[in-house]
């Protein structure tokens, strides 16, 4: 048995309120404990409370106290730890904020080089439609791909994996989509798969063959997306190689009932959808999410007023995508639209070498604030507890509770939560905690 205890905590956020996600305006609300410690066995949460534990493997007899939580009240007092443990440590949080670590669900992170080239004709004035009809973007990083080989694939990978890991992320969704045909699509799905058995943070796999349309396929769509559905899909599921499937269901990408059928051949199967939709226009792919009971439905900076009446009516979790809108220069999702109609929201990086070239979820919760208009407490809501429920990892991630992964942020003393998302460059962690072990610096 495996222990970590950590003591003279400032504020301990996060704390679940038996909820799956929070919706509307549950999302304003934080459960919180001041002057605590929290107790990880075997990589879970044991236990956790205020002062000191009554009784601890590392020692210590303060008394429990009742939690006092921000914007409400937490029902019952602590429990107290027991038992002793050879294997136990102690981690002095010297007054930081232990919350949940981040959980980042929708990236891209698995990509062969940067495009920093394209970011300058961004400045000079190219829009994101004309890159690609330049032969850049995704066929770009589809190319750059083809030529490189899988373990150099993955050991940039894991490079933009400790990245995250250092500012906050314990748990992050890869997506494939710079294949393009079935090799190449396969070789970025084995590299997650890699990453999810080295990494210490959950990973989650999404195929997204339908990112784009392959080079060797241009002006023939609908081929490709047979190829999509005989050939793909059908030998992703055989390796089952993918938790989700994906589709880019937008202006000049593929049509709503394109989307429909390549989501109907991954839940043959057991791919779950998590769609790309909105982004570009309206493109009718709130609507297939929703019908197609998709887990989340992601970016919506085109989303109406239909779309949300839509999501009303499902279970899919809208993702915003503000680190997109900033990099492009495009509208933002409209956040506050969604919370008012008693929506969840969850926000995420969208870490990729075209777009959002970026998975600082701290920085993603700033954007939500200064752009999309959440508070801070709604933000952190949306990057922990929403986030995890739409990668599917909400009964594991995303919240304080005995049992669940201990996947924690420590950071240095700060005044308050706000200061987060506030301080927005500032380097505010000093510890990610992963499976209840301290990451190495």
């Amino acid at each position: 048995m495996t222990q970590l205890l950590i003591t003279n905590i400032g504020l301990l956020a996060g704390i679940d309120q038996g909820k799956p996600c929070l919706r509307g305006a549950e999302m304003a609300r934080m459960e919180t404990l001041r002057d605590a410690w929290l107790l990880c066995e075997d990589g879970r949460i044991k236990d956790f409370g205020t002062g000191a534990p009554l009784s601890s493997p590392l020692g210590g007899k303060p008394s429990a106290q009742e939690a006092s939580p921000t914007g409400g009240g937490l029902d019952g007092a602590s429990l107290s730890p027991q038992g002793e443990s050879e294997g136990a440590s102690l981690l002095d949080a010297q007054g930081g904020t232990v919350l949940p670590a981040f959980c980042d669900a929708h990236t891209h992170l698995v990509y062969a080089g940067s495009r920093e080239g394209e970011f300058v004709d961004k400045i000079r004035g190219l829009s994101y439609a004309e890159i690609a009809r330049r032969g850049g973007g995704i066929l770009n990083s589809a190319d750059r791909l083809h030529a490189m080989g899988e373990d150099e694939l993955y050991e940039q990978a894991m490079q933009r994996i400790d990245e995250i890991v250092r500012k906050g992320t314990g748990a992050v969704e890869i997506k494939s989509g710079y294949g393009l045909n079935t090799d190449d699509e396969l070789k970025m799905l084995r590299v997650i798969r890699r990453i999810r058995q080295s990494a210490p943070l959950c990973v989650k796999s999404t195929f997204l063959g339908a990112h784009a349309v392959g080079r060797k396929y241009q002006g023939r769509q609908s081929d490709y997306v047979d190829m999509v559905v005989n050939e793909m899909i059908p030998e992703v599921g055989r390796q089952q190689l993918a938790d989700f499937i994906d589709v880019f269901c937008d202006e000049g990408f593929f049509t709503p009932e394109e989307t429909a059928r390549i989501l109907e051949a991954g839940a043959r199967w057991g791919m779950r959808p998590k769609i790309h939709a909105q982004e570009l226009a309206d493109s009718g792919g709130v609507a297939v999410a929703v019908s197609h009971d998709a887990l989340s439905v992601d970016h919506l900076e085109s989303m109406t007023d239909r779309d949300i009446e839509l999501l009303r009516s499902g279970t899919t979790i809208p993702t915003a995508l503000p680190g997109t809108s900033f990099f492009l220069n495009m509208p933002y999702a409209p956040a506050r639209k969604m919370l008012a109609a008693g929506l969840p929201l969850a926000i995420a990086s969208d870490y990729n070498p075209g777009s959002t070239p970026s998975g600082d979820m701290k920085f993603v919760v700033s954007l939500g604030c200064i752009k999309l208009r959440l508070t801070p407490t709604e933000a952190l809501n949306a990057a922990t507890i929403n986030a995890a429920a739409a990668m599917g990892v909400g009964d594991q991630l995303g919240s304080i509770a005995r049992g669940k992964v201990a996947n924690l942020i420590l950071t240095h003393p700060i005044p308050s939560l706000d200061y987060i998302p506030y301080a927005y460059t500032t380097p505010i962690v000093r510890e990610t905690i992963l499976r209840g072990r301290r990451v190495e610096k």
